[in-house]
């Protein structure tokens, strides 16, 4: 007599086969949301997804390095910034341009230009392609462009609001002495209020006037690479990073601000890789790109969100990156073009 797991995982794979052929690489599928978010609920996976999404080496730690890095060595005197000045401010947008190129052109120039692990772990098997859709006819040059100008100016208008109102007491501070629980505890809920606040902010662009005014641009990226993740309209960033602003409803410490900001934009670099993670020694050591955004790139109307809070479980646009998750998102999108026509 078969076991009914193993029945059950063949069945899975049947589903996947036709889906999982039109890419080079796909994870383990169906894709399963956080565990946080599964009935029943199981201690031990949710303590799993979080040390894996963590620890040991992982791109929230790493990010969480650089802002402290950036908040000791790259940072004025808080006392500085109680009044605006361009010396202090100009001294941040420089930090992250920086930061932002150094990160995006070491990714670029690893998996892209030097291929340094071939098509290994890559999703989409089509190279990036340019045309006049993109700014200077080149894809990485569009992407390069918008990411260094409106994406380093917005990140750092933010940036020198949030640390200018804590300089000035208008947003309380929170010293790890007052409360090191909490303080601590932030760094852990930012992932999980980006999440929330990503799906919301990308399900309005995708209404029709904004997607035409804005986010138009950052999908012409059909195959995205390193430098696409902040590729983007003004108004996308202005609306992307805006999550910052939820600092004013409760104390917080400028590290605090630089994590959340660079998790922001240096995540958006790393899931955008193309490549689900970064082997050393033929071992992946750093998860990077997510299939289940990369999949959003290529069909457009599915997975709008993150797999931390399941909203596009919730609202029928979740992709699981097989063949009757492929059908589901082709009969909405049949639904939603009737209502269009209708």
């Amino acid at each position: 007599m078969s076991c009914p797991d193993a029945a059950i995982r063949a069945k899975l794979k049947d589903m996947s086969e036709q889906e999982a052929s039109r890419w080079n690489h796909t994870p383990d599928l169906p894709i399963q949301v956080s565990p946080l978010f599964r009935w029943p609920l199981r201690p031990v996976a949710i303590l799993r997804w979080f040390w894996a999404s963590w620890f040991l080496v992982s791109e929230k730690l790493l990010i969480l390095g650089i802002a402290m890095v950036s908040w000791f060595w790259f940072t004025p005197p808080i006392e500085q910034m109680q009044s605006l000045a361009l010396g202090w401010v100009a001294e941040l947008w420089l930090r992250n341009f920086v930061l932002i190129g150094v990160v995006a052109a070491a990714l670029h120039w690893w998996f892209y230009a030097h291929q340094g692990q071939g098509t290994r772990l890559k999703f989409d098997p089509r190279a990036m392609k340019d045309g006049r859709s993109f700014t200077f006819g080149r894809q990485v040059w569009d992407n390069a462009f918008w990411t260094l100008s409106s994406g380093v100016a917005v990140w750092t208008a933010l940036e020198v609001l949030m640390l200018w109102a804590l300089a000035n007491g208008w947003i309380p501070w929170l010293t790890f002495a007052q409360n090191p629980v909490w303080f601590v505890a932030i760094f852990f809920l930012i992932p999980i209020w980006e999440s929330f606040w990503f799906y919301w902010i990308h399900r309005a662009l995708h209404w029709r006037p904004l997607y035409k005014i804005a986010h138009h641009l950052h999908h012409r990226n059909t195959n995205v690479g390193p430098w696409s993740g902040m590729s983007m309209h003004p108004l996308e960033h202005v609306m992307f990073l805006g999550g910052v602003l939820v600092h004013w409803l409760f104390a917080s410490h400028p590290l605090h601000i630089l994590f959340h900001l660079q998790y922001y934009t240096l995540s958006a670099v790393t899931t955008h890789s193309g490549y689900a993670a970064l082997l050393v020694k033929d071992k992946e050591r750093l998860a990077m790109g997510t299939f289940h955004h990369q999949m959003h790139h290529r069909y457009f109307e599915c997975n709008y969100g993150s797999l931390e809070i399941p909203w596009d479980k919730l609202f029928g646009s979740f992709h699981d990156g097989t063949d009757d998750g492929r059908d589901q998102m082709n009969a909405r999108r049949k639904r939603l073009a009737g209502k269009l026509g209708g």
